[in-house]
């Protein structure tokens, strides 16, 4: 009977197969449709009982090199222990604040519904990016020539008017707050304005200044009109700040103001309708570079013999540009205007790499070649075609008769994505993103923040980056950005869902303030802008989020905002646990509230060596381990996914090839995304399920874990706590459980 039953599976199967057989794009697409044809005759072949003992070499023989090479080399063990004192990298001189008893951002739902609430809400509260000047010669020089001001180069700026805010003829008239301050000069030229000059538009130039509330309409339907026009699913996270909000902003500007006038440094204060405020300050405020390790260490020196930031430390006018920010930030803590004053911190994403260099019933599979290397989608076992540290997205994709659905979106924030890759750019997965690095110097791509999230590389010798990671690629392509069941390289997790990319990593890491914004916009509650100021929202706000990245640090307060302000609106938020061997609660967004944190685990489901750990450590996934070869395939137990690679190598002939489209990676990087595909694949199934829901679902079948598969050495983990039977030994806690898709049980 249960032959029979076996048969009739296999049966059913077959069709199914037939009918997961992928057409790609119209250029390749008789060439694809030949090679599915062979590899459909291979898949019946399977499901039909035959043996098919070079099944790989079939594969491989039926796709043309670019779809099959791959790069990743076994490398030696090398653990490299964190030392406490490591320090956690910032942006010198960008200061991040949030002005305290900030009245809470409108629904946008709320003011359609009430139209009377809409002239207590502002339209266009982001206009404004003020620029104060340390002396007038730097603002004559700015006022003749705007590009001694590099921020106005930025299309992040183009939606902005700059203003020009001359300290001294500040204090000279008085102005504290309440009324306008007199401008010693007029406004620099707005590149918007300038931008809809040269497309013909000849709207005569309005500076949005702070008498915005004065100037709105008197009455409702009047603002009503102004309003933008939104989709419905974007207008049910939208937000819009209230006129008290940008009122407390606007108080909270001038302290910067006066606090960059004490200490007699430019600075660049801009707003977000967030709430979040980044003030730039220090005479490269107006070009930010980098500084050289002298000057930073002289500046540390300076702060461990203590510096008093008085009225004395004020007038010093050439001031080390570390003790400037501590002194900025001290004043304005002191304040007590703001709900948090913090430095703009550097994150890293978290892909580690080590120097050196019984029968089982047919599954539904996709047809990708190089799926067979995929070990961490595979059925938990050791059995055929099982991993012991599979997360069982076989198994969902054949219990569950689901792969995904086009109505889920994640988000990936990371370093963007390689639009041009070929398994990538005629995906339909994938989403309208928008790149978020404000710094020219970190965005590497000749410009700021506009809509083009693509990956154009990350090079950072400075941080020991020899070569280009396209982190965000690898990390999307687990998820199922790249096109899946298309009889191209590899597969996704969820082959069908949305995903949408934010890029928020450049090169030498990413700002806190960048990453905050890129949260907000993906979740589709911030709106960004376009080079003309127009509003452009995230037409497809993310139910998930995924973040790669991590800060050797505890969570910051404004990165903790931020994620609340999108839990608050239903999105789930994965993040890495870390790659520093240390417990999560020192390392941030993995020790931050309102997360899923996730640890990276090898092929044989024991926990890296490499992934932090801890009690707010919620799941182990596939992380891999690139110096082990457990399955004994030859090659690395690293993830395999999407990215361009060098010292590549076709697995049909054995040849090296000098570039390639998929390569082996591992790290707690790799780890997240597994769980945002499988909560993806879930909310595909059941879209009813509210976030808390979804995460709950996904916990329930978690596989337990032996305790010896999170332990380790005492010497390379520090704050672990040693075992009852070993004091040699530590325990790593690693979560409720092995992610495990296989266990994971829904009903309609």
């Amino acid at each position: 009977m249960a032959r029979t039953a076996n048969w009739v599976k296999r049966a059913a199967l077959t069709a199914t197969a037939l009918s997961l057989i992928g057409v790609a794009a119209c250029d390749r697409q008789q060439e694809r449709l030949d090679r599915a044809g062979n590899l459909g005759e291979a898949v019946l072949g399977q499901l039909g009982g035959e043996d098919v003992t070079n099944s790989d070499s079939a594969r491989y023989a039926a796709v043309p090199v670019e779809a099959r090479a791959f790069a990743g080399t076994i490398l030696e063990r090398s653990i490299t222990v964190s030392e406490n004192g490591e320090r956690a990298r910032f942006v010198i001189g960008s200061i991040v604040a949030k002005p305290s008893a900030l009245p809470p951002s409108v629904e946008f739902s709320a003011v359609m519904a009430q139209p009377e609430m809409a002239l207590d809400v502002v339209v266009d509260d982001q206009a404004e990016a003020k620029i104060i000047v340390p002396d007038q010669k730097t603002l004559d020089e700015a006022v003749q020539d705007p590009d001694v001001i590099r921020r106005i180069e930025l299309p992040a700026s183009k939606k902005r008017s700059i203003t020009v805010v001359d300290p001294e003829s500040q204090r000279q008239s008085g102005y504290i707050g309440g009324s306008e301050p007199v401008l010693p000069r007029a406004p620099l030229k707005d590149t918007v304005d300038q931008k809809r000059y040269e497309q013909g538009i000849t709207r005569e130039p309005v500076l949005r200044t702070r008498s915005l509330a004065i100037q709105l309409p008197a009455t409702p339907e009047e603002k009503m009109a102004q309003l933008p026009r939104l989709d419905p699913k974007v207008a049910e996270r939208a937000l819009i700040q209230p006129n008290a909000a940008l009122q407390r902003q606007l108080v909270a500007e001038e302290r910067m103001i006066q606090t960059a006038t004490k200490f007699k440094v430019a600075a660049s204060i801009q707003r977000s309708r967030s709430g979040q405020m980044v003030i730039e300050i220090g005479s490269d405020a107006l070009s930010p570079t980098s500084f050289s390790e002298a000057v930073l260490q002289q500046g540390r020196i300076a702060l461990e013999n203590g510096v008093a930031c008085d009225e004395v430390a004020a007038q010093q006018t050439d001031a080390n540009p570390l003790v400037a920010m501590e002194c900025v930030i001290e004043d304005l803590r002191a304040s007590g205007e703001f709900e948090y004053v913090e430095k703009d911190w550097l994150y890293e994403h978290q892909m580690i790499r080590l120097p050196g260099g019984e029968e089982t019933p047919s599954l539904i599979t996709p047809n990708d070649p190089l799926f067979g290397l995929q070990w961490h989608y595979k059925s938990q076992g050791t059995g055929a075609g099982q991993s012991a540290g599979g997360a069982g997205f076989v198994d969902f994709w054949t219990d569950q008769a689901s792969q995904g659905s086009s109505e889920v979106v994640v988000a990936v924030v990371d370093t963007g994505l390689q639009m041009d890759h070929p398994d990538i750019r005629n995906s339909v997965n994938v989403a309208p993103g928008w790149d978020m690095v404000s710094d020219l110097d970190v965005a590497n791509d000749g410009n700021g923040r506009d809509a083009d999230p693509n990956d154009p590389g990350d090079v950072c010798p400075e941080a020991g980056v020899l070569s280009n990671t396209f982190h965000g690629t690898h990390v999307a392509g687990i998820i199922g950005a790249a096109s899946t069941n298309n009889a191209d390289g590899v597969a996704g997790g969820a082959w069908n869902v949305k995903v949408v990319p934010v890029r928020a990593l450049g090169k030498c890491g990413g700002k806190l303030s960048d990453i905050n914004d890129a949260i907000r916009w993906a979740a589709g509650t911030i709106p960004e802008f376009d080079e003309l100021g127009e509003e452009v929202w995230n037409e497809n706000p993310a139910d998930i989020i995924n973040l790669s990245l991590g800060l050797f640090k505890t969570c910051p307060a404004s990165m903790q905002d931020a994620i609340n302000s999108v839990t608050e609106q239903g999105v789930v938020v994965v993040v890495a646990a870390g790659n520093k061997s240390v417990p999560t609660e020192f390392f941030a967004p993995a020790g931050c509230q309102n997360v899923v944190t996730v640890a990276g685990g090898d092929a044989r489901g024991h926990l890296a060596p490499y992934s932090n750990y801890g009690a707010a450590v919620d799941v182990l996934a596939p992380g891999g381990d690139l110096t082990r070869d457990d399955d004994g395939d030859g090659n690395p137990d690293g993830v395999l996914s999407t990215k361009t690679a060098e010292n590549c190598a076709d697995p049909l002939t054995g040849e090296s090839v000098a570039t390639c489209y998929y390569a082996y990676e591992q790290g707690t990087s790799m780890a997240s995304p597994h769980v945002a595909a499988a909560l993806a694949l879930i909310k595909s199934k059941r879209p009813d399920l509210t976030s808390e829901q979804l995460v709950s679902t996904l916990l329930s079948g978690v596989r337990s874990i032996p305790e010896n598969q999170c332990t380790g050495l005492c010497a390379q983990f520090p704050g672990a706590v040693p075992t009852l039977d070993d004091p040699d030994m530590c325990l790593r806690p690693c979560g409720s459980g092995l992610l495990n898709l296989a266990d994971v049980t829904l009903e309609d």
